[in-house]
């Protein structure tokens, strides 16, 4: 609730998918409604509303999908910013001294 409160949690994706399901509701009856129209009236009605029962959903989808791209990458930032909060806090971990090694032996020279 405090998340909320502070404008931590956002609820406009919840909202930006009720828009998608009203804009194709609405595609969908103009669509219709223009069909219709063009069977009984003008032509160019029908092939109009065809195209936005047919072209409209699919605008409406991804104008809604890019909005949401917004918030996912909110999300990820947000994310990226705990995991560097947590990196901060959290203990050193020691790392072991390196192991020591020998000089490579060169092979003496042949005359």
């Amino acid at each position: 609730m405090k998340d909320f409160l502070e404008f931590r949690t956002m609820i406009t994706p919840v909202i930006i998918q009720i828009i998608f399901w009203l804009g194709v509701a609405a595609c969908i009856i103009v669509g219709l409604a223009l069909i219709v129209a063009g069977i009984k009236i003008d032509a160019r009605s029908g092939v109009a509303g065809f195209a936005i029962l047919i072209l409209g959903p699919v605008v409406v989808r991804i104008y809604c999908e890019i909005l949401i791209i917004f918030f996912r990458i909110n999300e990820t930032l947000t994310e990226i910013k705990h995991d560097l909060e947590e990196r901060r806090t959290a203990p050193a971990v020691q790392m072991p001294p390196p192991v020591q090694t020998a000089p490579p032996v060169q092979a003496p020279p042949q005359e």
